[in-house]
This record gives C-alpha cells, sequence and structure tokens, in this order.
C-alpha cells in the first residue's frame, strides 16, 4: 500500500513525501531496493513512539510503516523462544506468548503500544532490565532488508552461542540506520506467579549509592532495583514463585534496616499502580527528557550535580539504580535546558557514560547535540554503517553521532 503523506504521518514535524505499508518482507525489500535506486531518504515506523528520538531529519522521502508486518510467526515454547515480525506491539505479543506462560521480559515506557521493531532498534528498555537485560541481551536472530533491498538473516532460532559477526546485537540500538528489521528471534522466560516490592524513602543521593551497592553486593536477586526522586526513594522488586518471593523480600527489609533504613512492602494492585505510575513523572510535562547512562558508583554523584547545579525544583529523574541508566525531565526555558545538560556531560567521560536527548524541543537539538560525545567508536561506527547502508539512504544523520 502507498500513499502521499499527511501531517499525521509527519517526523518531528517533516511531512514525508510517501508513505509505504508492506505486508511481508519481500515488499520492505522491494520499497528499499527503489528508494536506493533513486537515492529516497527513508524512515522507518512502528508504532511512532521513538519518532522524536535523534537529530530532526532535513526530510523524508519515504516512510516506511510495519503496522501491517504484525505476526508472532512461530512460538517454539518447548525451546522458549519466539519469532516475531517487527510491527507487532510488545504488549500484543507477550499477551499470546502468555498461553504458554511465558514472555520476551520487557517494560520499556509506552509498552503498550511500542513495537517490538522500534524497541530493538533503539535498544530500550525499564525496569526489569535489572534482572533481564536489555533488548540486545534477549534477541538472538534478526531478519532484515538491506538498503539495497536484499533480505538477510543473522543468529538462529535456538539459545547457543557461535562464531563470526552477531548481526542481532548490531541492530540493537542501530535506530533504523542500518536496515529495516522485520523479524525478531528471542529467547523467552516463564511468567512469574508471585511478586513483591519494598519501597525506601530516603534522605540524599549518598543513601541511595550506600543502599544500592549494598544490595548489589548481596545474594539478594531482584528483577528490579530503581529509584525516583521528590521524595528520593528506592524501589526493590523480587518476582518468583511465593514461598521465594516471601523469603526474598524478609531478607531485603533484613538488610535495608541494618543500614538504618526502613521498607514498606506492597504487593497485588497496589504493586501495580506503583510500578505503573513510576516513570510517568518524567514523561509528564513539557521539559526535555534526557536518558542518561553512567557507572554505577557515580549515580549518586551526578544526582547531586542536578541538585545543585539544576535544582531539585527543575528536574525529575526516575530509572535503574543497580545499572545507573536512567531518564531525566529538565524544565525551563531552552537555554536553561541546554545548560542542564552541559552540566550532565560535564560530570561524564567519554567511554563510562552518556547523556542522549530522547525528547526535546527543535530549537534545543539545534543548538545541542542529541547524542553527546561519542569518541573514538564514532570511527567504527561510520564504517559500518557504510557497509550496511553506502548509499546513505536509511534514517540519514540521525543515528548515534549523526550517521
Amino acid at each position: 500500500m502507498t500513499r502521499p503523506g499527511t501531517a499525521t504521518d509527519a517526523v518531528d514535524g517533516v511531512i514525508p513525501k510517501t508513505v509505504v505499508e508492506p505486508s511481508t518482507p519481500e515488499e520492505v525489500g522491494a520499497m528499499l531496493e527503489l528508494a536506493s535506486r533513486d537515492t529516497l531518504s527513508v524512515a522507518a515506523r512502528g508504532a511512532g513512539t521513538k519518532l522524536g528520538w535523534g537529530a530532526p531529519p532535513r526530510r523524508v522521502d519515504m516512510l516506511l510503516s510495519t503496522s501491517r508486518l504484525n505476526a508472532v510467526v512461530a512460538h517454539r515454547h518447548g525451546d522458549l523462544t519466539a519469532t516475531v515480525q517487527s510491527g507487532a506491539s510488545l504488549a500484543a505479543v507477550n499477551q499470546q506468548l502468555a498461553q504458554h506462560r511465558q514472555w520476551i521480559p520487557l517494560d520499556p515506557p509506552f509498552a503498550e503500544r511500542a513495537t517490538i521493531g522500534g524497541i530493538v532498534a533503539a535498544n530500550d528498555s525499564g525496569p526489569r532490565r535489572h534482572r533481564y537485560g536489555p533488548p540486545r541481551d534477549l534477541i538472538i536472530g534478526v531478519e532484515f532488508a538491506r538498503a539495497d533491498g536484499q533480505l538477510a538473516k543473522g543468529g538462529g532460532i535456538v539459545v547457543k552461542n557461535v562464531a563470526g559477526y552477531d548481526l542481532p546485537r548490531l541492530m540493537a540500538g542501530s535506530f533504523g540506520s542500518l536496515s529495516v528489521i522485520v523479524t525478531a528471534t528471542f529467547k523467552l522466560y516463564p511468567l512469574t506467579t508471585a511478586s513483591k516490592t519494598l519501597v525506601v524513602d530516603l534522605k540524599e543521593p549518598r543513601d541511595l549509592g550506600v543502599l544500592s551497592a549494598a544490595i548489589i553486593g548481596s545474594h539478594l536477586t531482584p528483577t528490579a532495583l530503581e529509584f525516583e526522586t521528590h521524595p528520593l526513594r528506592l524501589l526493590l522488586r523480587f518476582e518468583s514463585i511465593p514461598a521465594g518471593v516471601d523469603q526474598q523480600a524478609a531478607n531485603a527489609a533484613a538488610l535495608i534496616a541494618s543500614h538504618g533504613f526502613s521498607a514498606q512492602t506492597v504487593s497485588g494492585a497496589e504493586e501495580d499502580a506503583l510500578w505503573k505510575q513510576h516513570e510517568q513523572p518524567v514523561w509528564n510535562g513539557t521539559g526535555a527528557v534526557v536518558k542518561v547512562s553512567l557507572l554505577p558508583s557515580a549515580l549518586a554523584g551526578l544526582l547531586g550535580t542536578l541538585n545543585s547545579q539544576v535544582g531539585p525544583a527543575n528536574y525529575v529523574a526516575a530509572g535503574r539504580a543497580g545499572l545507573a541508566v536512567f531518564l531525566v525531565r529538565i524544565d525551563g526555558d531552552t537555554a536553561a535546558q541546554a545548560r542542564a545538560i552541559e552540566a550532565i556531560r560535564s560530570t561524564l567521560h567519554v567511554g563510562t557514560g552518556s547523556a542522549v536527548i530522547v525528547r526535546g524541543s527543535a530549537e534545543l537539538r539545534a543548538q545541542t547535540d542529541v547524542w553527546g560525545p561519542i569518541g573514538d567508536g564514532l570511527r567504527v561506527m561510520r564504517a559500518v554503517k557504510r557497509q550496511f547502508d553506502p548509499v546513505g539512504i536509511l534514517n540519514p544523520g540521525r543515528g548515534p553521532g549523526g550517521i
């Protein structure tokens, strides 16, 4: 299906000349072959939850929608793997996998709408990343259309280690700049039967660092170890069988008490509501949203920097306390947002951390590099881009480092 682009199809305010909605991988390849021949810029779209990531496009000649590629191709429940088309929503896929009490353990923002292709392309994840890892750790196979229209595959359909070029992991986090993903194969996990969350109120960022380090250094196995600000608190979640959850929660409460803190334990509907609201304050409002990654030992110091240089009234943050990967919303005018982002980046060393704008006005992204310093890795990324997309038609200028 091909039609002219409209305002509702706009990518960061840029209306595509043409929207194509292929229904098979072969049709995706045919569209890319045409685009490559005529040097048309192509942006791939699933549900559109991440179209604002990256620098604003200069133009979009072809918007390639994956909405009609939305099937679970195969669920090998005996092997705990599944192959899924890229346009399927994570929520719909997990609903189908749940028939055999299995799931893809990803819980990124907007998980009810976000598609498999978009989640993989952005390597996006949520609180359960602490236990299960990001998409890059869960994907074991991928089928994709190259820029020249040829279909290619990497990885496999079983969980094993193989020698060679790891294409599935390469596609995870490529932001649509290397190929258009048409299917992805994941290793699955059994659904758990019980869950409890401990909530710990903290006074200052140093408390967060001390308590997180103690939990990580213990024998506890939480599925999520999170923090949120205003008020500052730590969230510790356990999911397993009932007896295991009860024992882990009791051991965690004792550890927390030994460090001079007290924990409130929640479960059931109250726990569901807690996690549903956990990261919402970051996305509420109109401020810029930045994804920050750094060494866990540096998390408390960075929160202290935000308090002193940005001010508690001008930001809100939430994310992985154990992994030091989190989102922060920065309020104020464009100049204030740019200063805050620079303050964050000034505390990070290239190779040990990053601060990427995932939501921001066109004015902010014109003034401030979306990705920030990347270092020597950019040279390798550009070489990979040339290998996969020599004409430069796939999401040009919007990938990491502007590739």
